[in-house]
């Protein structure tokens, strides 16, 4: 059995119920709409999100109804965040299969987008899950906010560590958070445990997007060549931002000038990565992942010992080892 069959086998039976209920929670008499949300659930990954919510819920009690409408709603409004994120990027594809917008346009996407966070809204409504859609809510606001800092940081590339860490924070430790926190929170009141799983999804959620950044400069053992997406589409990761701390202000201003003007050039692209590993900009990355990974296993101390506890500490780990 591999790691993320451990973690899932706690929640197996879980995981199938939830597929149905969120099926059935895109529902529609439109024929187009049925359509398209149909495509939208047979390319679900890996499930991570539903995964974290169950598993924080079985943590601190029983999963009930409550719990299913948690998992739903995160995934109906964070769904529809995608569907917009691949028109705002005009992007074709998402997890190797064609986006929404390519298949039906970006009118089609803008409003399926629309109608996900509706059914989102509603069945939190219809159901006075109100603790929970506060939650979800939240968490949508801040990925907005992440993101627009994100652009506009990318125009001037002035991005500082402090900063780095709060667009990741809001991009995707924030959702991971609002997964905890609802599993948690559809079973129990209590606010120091809603509190600490909180703090737990946050720690993990940073530790996740630091691997999702190190990939882009590769490793000859793990991951293969460097890509060096992140370097062509401008976006400064925690290696290059302390590569240049780390430099003379020569150097900074030649590798920055690189990065804005000539990120399309693949030689430049190879020379930014090599410096990146020259400055030592890939293992300190890597020390902060490590820090965040120990933050969030200390947060989850707070909770007695158990499998859906333990099938969390190894989530924290997978999110940290995975090759991809």
């Amino acid at each position: 059995m591999n790691e993320l069959d451990f973690i899932k086998s706690h929640i197996n039976e879980n995981l199938k119920i939830f597929e149905d209920k969120f099926r059935d929670s895109m529902k529609s008499s439109v024929p187009l709409l049925e359509k398209i949300t149909t495509y939208i659930v047979k390319r679900k990954g890996k499930q991570i999100r539903p995964m974290f919510v169950f598993l924080a819920a079985k943590t601190g009690g029983e999963i009930n109804e409550s719990t299913y409408r948690a998992a739903a709603l995160i995934e109906l409004l964070h769904t529809a965040t995608l569907v917009h994120d691949d028109v705002v990027d005009d992007s074709n594809e998402r997890r190797g299969f064609f986006s929404v917008n390519a298949l039906w346009k970006n009118k089609i996407a803008v409003l399926i987008g629309d109608y996900l966070l509706s059914r989102g809204l509603l069945l939190s409504l219809d159901n006075d899950d109100f603790h929970l859609l506060k939650i979800v809510s939240h968490a949508v606001r801040e990925m907005s906010e992440g993101e627009l800092l994100q652009i506009e940081k990318a125009r001037k590339l002035d991005i500082t560590e402090e900063t780095y860490f709060e667009i990741i924070r809001k991009k995707t430790a924030v959702l991971i958070e609002a997964c905890c926190s609802c599993g948690i929170a559809s079973v129990s009141q209590n606010k120091e445990w809603i509190s600490k799983m909180a703090e737990f999804g946050s720690h993990t959620g940073i530790a996740f997007q630091l691997k999702d950044d190190l990939f882009d400069f590769g490793n000859n053992t793990e991951i293969g060549k460097p890509t060096g997406i992140d370097i062509k589409e401008k976006k400064m990761t925690l290696p290059l931002i302390f590569s240049l701390n780390s430099s003379t202000s020569y150097d900074k201003r030649r590798i920055i000038n690189m990065v804005k003007n000539h990120h399309d050039d693949p030689a430049v692209v190879a020379e930014i990565i090599q410096f990146v590993y020259d400055k030592n900009g890939i293992a300190y990355a890597e020390k902060k992942m490590f820090e965040y990974r120990d933050l969030a296993l200390k947060s989850l101390n707070h909770f007695s010992n158990s499998g859906p506890k333990e099938a969390l500490e190894k989530l924290v780990h997978y999110s940290i080892n995975r090759t991809k």
